[in-house]
């Protein structure tokens, strides 16, 4: 559908559809777009519904493209600085820093401070939309610690990291997608950072162009440097001062302070030569013409700058701008002074509480008078985000005003009061989370004094209340937005600065929820050890076997997330103590340990004991922790898959999903269950071969947040069910994804992953492409580690289904009897047996390959299969298939029914093949998916 259509459209949408679809054009999230539009998650979800509807389109990603606010179409420069007043002259440099672009992907601006660079590189980059379609990012680096250049990159491009895909990856991905153009403002204090940050970028996306303003140049290969000079002081037109560039911005400024200014055009051309052409001397200046005029502003001057007299060059120029803001400074009354220098503390930029906060000796309305006298004499800069005043110190300002600070004597005491001005703005926005408020711009504005105000604070455990609930703060602030790594090094790092061992303990667990969301299983296991450890110091016996217990339970729950697999002899002796320490009649701890024995009463990993998991869903029920609820009812499924009993799973998997909405996303604790519940419910739907349903939640799955940063395991969860609906080039466009992916997050543990592989194959195999279906093949035997399939039970019994199922297609019968021969074998009975997820499938294609070969024991395979055909859909399907061939055209009708249910187009055309007057039907349906006839 093109664009035109969407607009045609747009006519039967909602004002609050319409800002939905926006969003979604943004690619947002339900949970982000229900923030900004203040409203539930499940509204949201209804007004999906509603416009895939309107539309006629499958899914999310069709809507994204529909949307009339795409960025692309847009041209945005995400976090592009509006500027209050015009840009003046450089129409010759502007030119140059244009042709620069065209011809090199590195472009630095380099000058001293106050020279201009960022304004002429905002210009540039307004001129330079055109050649970025997909737009791009301005980045002010001012106020950004060594060490997060990457976090500042992504929270202006609004993404996040995620679990096996590093910051530095996601913000590569985005800024990979086509021609975009990345500004990185002042970097001179960061320049190795900034420097291999930019050559990494520059390597990966080739079609990104990278603008730089510095006082040094990167010195990247390939870098071009344009040199930004101070503004002419000579006009073109009159070979003198008279309409200079120089004079026209003095002109433009004083203007703007006094609509009435008139001057001579020699004597503003004077003032200008006496500031060398710096703009920032000469926006300072012409900030007090109104009350000085020129004749004023000369003879203020005139004692500083003739001490700067013979000499010449960019360090002149530099001295010269140091002492016009002196001379600024000394017109200031003793109050704009003090407020002056003690506004240098806030390195991003202050609203009016957080002046008030570093001001001990002025009220909220003395505050706000002298921000404004201040800002009025051009020495703080103002900016309005959503209505919400802001301002902020140019950095060559701000560390004048530092120096005035430690001149008087009190750094000491304003870095104390940013940093209970920090711990404040933390808790506030903390509250906002949990009140399901808007935060994000918030944070996003003070983030980096968050962060310095932590980094200032003294390091190592001490009484400091304050520093301890910051570094807390900042870490779940970090992980909500989407940073999970620097969330859980904020935790580890506060356990270090904890006044109390149990406090300790606590930010351990949560460094450990953070890692076991990130999928780092063995980096969450150390955690719990140690967050035991501390709690044993602080005689907390309750917490010491809460930790020691969850890391049993993750250990033999999510083996997968672990490089080796933590022996059960340990786990055994973990739980051992956990029970032994445990304070009676507690229940919190009661459901941490049921849950341990439920998971760890068999030695094989994944194999939960049935009465044990229900004891442990009941202990979870009855605190009504959905954390806990959530992994018990993981643990009850799996009891009941392991039984054969598939549909039963899949109906408590549904009651498992409807716990999302009481799982919060910011929270660390729920990060693992709500990525856990979007897997389970795929893999159950499909054990049921309920396939809508499976691929219905696969879509779900790839706008939540949490699952974003993970496109191997999200495009996984699309791949099978749409395999087995017979969408098979879409099931290969994902699969590609989801392999390039999994590659690119450095081939992480993933056995997981490996039926969705593996089911690749199967289409190539039913398309008779030999080379690609092996290809595949040994794809899934490396993402299970090894060239035996038996290693892993979910892959292995898809393989025996997959290879079975092309081998019956290609009439190689011998080949097909060759992989079904352990498989519903006479005397095996359904429920006497473990299972797991891909059973059904198995047993029902070996009963229809027995059929088909008509082998002896054809019938008594048939029987013994029934039972997973009362399990699983397809399975029922499929049975009912090799009952019609066996002359049963009731059961033939039957199968095609199913099959229509269950949308799976492929079977649906084999089974037409055996109906003689529908079987032209079905050879068209097979040439149209690219399969050969059987």
């Amino acid at each position: 559908m093109n664009r035109d259509v969407t607009a045609g459209h747009l006519a039967g949408v909602s004002e609050r559809e319409a800002e939905v679809l926006a969003a979604l054009g943004e690619h947002l999230t339900n949970a982000q777009i229900a923030g900004r539009m203040h409203i539930s998650v499940r509204t949201v979800e209804s007004h999906v519904s509603s416009l895939l509807r309107k539309f006629g389109v499958d899914d999310r990603r069709a809507l994204a493209d529909l949307a009339p606010t795409d960025r692309a179409e847009r041209n945005e420069l995400a976090g592009r600085p509006v500027a209050w007043t015009s840009f003046v002259g450089r129409e010759r440099e502007l030119a140059s820093v244009l042709a620069a672009l065209s011809e090199s992907r590195l472009v630095s601006l380099v000058g001293p401070g106050g020279v201009g660079k960022t304004r002429l590189a905002v210009a540039a980059a307004d001129r330079a939309a055109t050649t970025a379609p997909f737009g791009g990012a301005f980045v002010d680096l001012v106020p950004v610690r060594e060490g997060f250049v990457a976090q500042a990159v992504a929270a202006v491009l609004g993404v996040t990291e995620h679990p096996h895909q590093p910051l530095d990856e996601v913000v590569t991905e985005e800024l990979g997608r086509g021609r975009m153009l990345l500004v990185l403002d002042n970097c001179e204090h960061l320049l190795d950072a900034t420097a291999a940050f930019a050559e990494r970028l520059l390597a990966a996306c080739p079609e990104l162009t990278v603008l730089t303003t510095s006082r040094e140049r990167l010195g990247v290969p390939g870098e071009r440097t344009i040199r930004v000079p101070p503004l002419s002081l000579v006009s073109a037109d009159t070979g003198g001062p008279a309409g200079s560039e120089a004079e026209a911005l003095f002109l433009d400024r004083a203007l703007a302070a006094d609509p009435d200014f008139t001057d001579e055009h020699s004597r503003v051309g004077e003032l200008c030569a006496r500031l060398d052409g710096m703009p920032l001397a000469i926006e300072l200046a012409a900030a007090r013409s109104a009350s000085l005029g020129v004749d004023g502003l000369l003879a203020g001057l005139s004692d500083r700058l003739q001490l700067l007299a013979g000499g010449r060059g960019a360090d002149h120029r530099h001295r010269s701008l140091r002492h016009v803001i002196d001379w600024s400074h000394d017109l200031l009354d003793d109050a704009e002074r003090a407020l002056f220098r003690r506004l240098g503390v806030f390195s991003g930029g202050f609203d009016l509480d957080g002046a008030v906060s570093v001001s001990p000796d002025a009220d909220r309305g003395q505050v706000a008078d002298l921000i404004g006298r201040l800002a009025d004499k051009s020495l703080l800069v103002h900016r309005r985000d959503g209505g919400h005043s802001r301002w902020r110190l140019l950095e060559t300002v701000r560390v004048y005003a530092l120096a005035k600070l430690d001149a008087a004597g009190e750094e000491a005491d304003l870095r104390n009061r940013h940093l209970l001005w920090a711990g404040r703005t933390a808790d506030d926005l903390e509250r906002r989370i949990s009140a399901g408020k808007p935060w994000r711009d918030e944070f996003d504005a003070v983030v980096d004094d968050l962060r310095a105000a932590l980094a200032g604070a003294p390091a190592g455990p001490g009484p400091d209340a304050v520093t301890h609930r910051l570094g807390r703060a900042l870490g779940h602030l970090s992980y909500a937005r989407g940073f999970m790594v620097e969330g859980g090094a904020h935790y580890r790092a506060t356990a270090t600065r904890a006044p109390h061992p149990g406090q300790a303990a606590a930010d351990l667990r949560l460094a450990a929820d953070v890692a076991l969301a990130n999928m780092r299983g063995d980096e969450a296991f150390d955690l719990l050890i140690e967050s035991a450890r501390r709690a044993e110091t602080a005689g907390d016996d309750g917490a010491r076997a809460t930790a020691l217990a969850f890391a049993v339970v993750i250990a033999d729950r999510a083996p997968a997330d672990f490089p080796e697999e933590v022996p059960h002899e340990r786990l055994r002796d973990l739980l051992q103590t956990a029970a032994k320490i445990a304070p009676p009649g507690d229940p919190v701890v009661a459901a941490y340990l049921a849950a341990a024995t439920a998971w760890n009463a068999e030695p094989t990993k994944i194999t939960p004991d049935r009465d044990l998991s229900a004891a442990a869903l009941a202990a979870a029920r009855a605190i009504d922790d959905p954390a806990l609820i959530s992994g018990a009812m993981d643990a009850v499924t799996a009891t009941m898959a392991i039984s054969g009993r598939m549909r039963a799973a899949f109906e408590l998997t549904a009651e498992r999903v409807r716990l999302l909405d009481r799982l919060p996303r910011h929270d660390p604790r729920a990060g693992f269950e709500v990525t856990d519940i979007f897997h389970m419910a795929n893999e159950f739907a499909l054990m049921a071969g309920e396939v809508p349903a499976a691929l219905a939640n696969a879509r779900r799955v790839q706008f939540e947040a949490v699952m974003l940063g993970q496109p191997h395991n999200s495009a996984s969860q699309l791949v099978l069910p749409l395999v087995l609906r017979g969408a098979f080039d879409e099931s290969l466009e994902h699969a590609d994804q989801m392999w390039r992916a999994w590659q690119r997050a450095g081939r992480p543990a993933a056995r997981w992953m490996a039926p969705s592989v593996y089911a690749t194959s199967l289409v190539h195999g039913l398309r008779a492409a030999a080379a690609d279906r092996q290809s595949w093949r040994d794809n899934a035997m490396l993402v299970i580690g090894g060239p035996d399939p038996t290693r892993h039970r979910n892959m292995y019994m898809f393989s025996v289904f997959a290879d079975a199922r092309v081998e019956l297609h290609l009439g190689r019968l011998d080949r097909a009897l060759a992989h079904v021969a352990e498989v519903a074998t006479p005397g095996q009975e359904w429920y006497a047996t473990q299972h797991w997820y891909y059973d059904a499938y198995a047993w029902a294609i070996a009963a229809e390959v027995a059929v088909v070969a008509r082998t002896p024991d054809a019938a008594a395979r048939l029987a013994a299969a029934e039972p997973a055909g009362a399990e699983n859909l397809w399975a029922a399907a499929c049975l009912d298939r090799a009952r019609g061939r066996l002359g049963d055209p009731a059961a033939l009708d039957r199968s095609v029914a199913t099959w229509e249910r269950i949308e799976a187009r492929f079977e649906r055309a084999c089974t037409l093949l055996l109906i003689d007057e529908r079987a032209g039907e079905g050879r068209a349906e097979l040439a149209a998916l690219g399969c050969p006839l059987p």
